[in-house]
């Protein structure tokens, strides 16, 4: 009788041990990122999330994962409140690592990029923006030319993990770059390809109008004209660091190879980071004899377009009469 109340004893403290350490929540109740390294132990895996307060017993954890004998995966994971180790022990051997959604909308310029990986509490605007300057190895087959990773960092929504370098991230905005290349089939004149691209892209928001759009620049450029885009000018004067929220006369006089007011021919380098469809409308521009455009009053985003100046000049007019103030730059 004895032996069975020492047995029926040790059941209950195995009984109420086990739930202690297994079961009873344990955690810490404000937000904790732990990190677990590739190639990291069981042992340091448990002694990591035992030292940032996450379980209560390590020697519990390990033998969990030893019973379980299933792989844990390194990872940033994010704990925020109290959770069974079996919890914890679960979201590790799934992978529930922690990531920041990172949301690059098209049309996104460098500058913006850095400013949006800032927001994101991902690290220092200026970081970001030396990274994008300096970077440029990641797209030397694709770009040799290039200064900057400017218009290859394709738009998306990433996720990101909290430790990733700018390097990291940026690329795999590039990697993103190079399938989208690849399912569009652009493996010729890439560099050309996305500089019209970026145009069209800040161009005009509306995807029908974009090919329009790109053809108006083919037709210049055949027939040398300048361009005369707004976008590059104000790009222009991103780079200048003298960009003053509107685009003033000096602006449109100012000597930079980006302003296709005073150059003919692709400004140097893409002024943005374009999407698929206007990487579509670049390698494949309507067929027109169009050689100008400007904004349609009457339908708003939309563009009208002209073959003649004359023609072009009747619907300058009509967007001004239109405009509560004339804007500089209103038309191609």
């Amino acid at each position: 009788m004895r032996a069975f109340l020492v047995f029926v004893l040790v059941l209950i403290l195995a009984t109420a041990g086990a739930y202690l350490l297994l079961i009873l929540p344990f955690g810490p109740s404000t937000p904790t990122l732990v990190t677990i390294a590739p190639g990291t132990s069981v042992n340091g895996i448990a002694w990591t999330l035992q030292k940032n307060g996450i379980i209560r017993n390590r020697f519990a954890f390990d033998l969990v994962a030893r019973v379980e004998r299933r792989t844990l995966k390194a990872g940033v994971y994010r704990f925020d409140h109290p959770a069974p180790l079996l919890d914890v022990y679960q979201r590790i051997r799934i992978g529930d690592v922690y990531t920041i959604a990172l949301t690059i909308p098209e049309g996104y310029n460098m500058f913006d990029v850095a400013a949006a990986m800032e927001k994101a509490g991902l690290g220092s605007r200026d970081v970001f923006l030396t990274a994008e300057e300096h970077d440029t190895g990641l797209i030397r087959d694709l770009d040799p030319k290039a200064q900057t990773l400017e218009g290859y960092l394709f738009p998306d929504t990433y996720k990101v993990a909290p430790n990733m370098t700018p390097d990291q991230i940026l690329g795999e905005m590039v990697a993103h770059f190079r399938q989208e290349a690849q399912h569009l089939g652009l493996t010729q004149n890439i560099p050309a390809t996305v500089i019209l691209a970026s145009l069209v892209e800040r161009e005009t928001p509306v995807e029908t109008d974009r090919p329009m759009v790109a053809s108006v620049f083919q037709n210049r450029l055949a027939q040398n004209m300048p361009l005369d885009t707004d976008p590059s000018v104000i790009y222009a004067a991103l780079l200048e660091k003298r960009y003053r929220g509107t685009i003033y006369a000096s602006d449109l006089k100012a000597q930079s190879p980006y302003n296709t007011y005073t150059h003919t021919g692709l400004p140097p380098g893409p002024i943005c980071n374009p999407g698929v469809p206007s990487l579509e409308a670049a390698m494949h521009p309507a067929q027109t004899n169009f050689l100008y455009f400007v904004s349609d009053p009457a339908n708003p985003g939309h563009s009208r377009f002209a073959a003649t100046l004359q023609e072009h000049e009747k619907n300058v007019a009509a967007y001004r009469k239109a405009q509560p103030a004339q804007q500089p730059g209103d038309g191609r």
